[in-house]
């Protein structure tokens, strides 16, 4: 095997691995939905967490944080509203753009219990990982996105 098909073997390697440990971080979080009876998506969780510790956040902001696009976001928001944990106000700078606020009820959603089992997750799936470990990953990581957006 040459080196070239070596490195194109471990990057599926790679890649399988991530969506496997990225679909792990989505069972856990839908079981803690079902357990506890939360009605939410763990994509509706994604948003929720966007709008922690802010106040009138824009849709592009949200869809950067969440990597989703805007379309999507736009269904996601409008199930957020729906279930009363977040709202529209339009921006006064650019009326074109609503700006997104949790609600109390989503605020304490979020504080109380979302922030509280996405640390128990990520205190899981780190049990055991030294965190130079855990750094050297972050790094592929991001050296990965920089190649695939160049």
């Amino acid at each position: 095997m040459t080196e070239q098909e070596e490195t194109i073997d471990l990057a599926r390697s790679y890649f399988k691995v991530s969506t496997q440990a990225t679909m792990a971080f989505r069972q856990f979080m839908q079981q803690k939905f079902k357990s506890t009876g939360v009605d939410l998506t763990f994509e509706m969780a994604q948003v929720l967490n966007a709008l922690a510790g802010k106040d009138g956040v824009n849709q592009q902001e949200i869809a950067n944080a969440t990597v989703k696009d805007k379309a999507s976001l736009t269904y996601l928001i409008d199930n957020l509203s729906i279930r009363g944990l977040v709202y529209r106000q339009e921006d006064e700078a650019d009326r074109r753009n609503k700006l997104i606020f949790l609600t109390p009820k989503g605020r304490q959603l979020l504080q109380d219990t979302l922030l509280a089992w996405a640390d128990e997750m990520y205190t899981l799936a780190a049990k055991d990982i030294h965190p130079d470990d855990i750094q050297l990953v972050i790094s592929v990581m991001e050296r990965i996105v920089q190649n695939l957006k160049n």
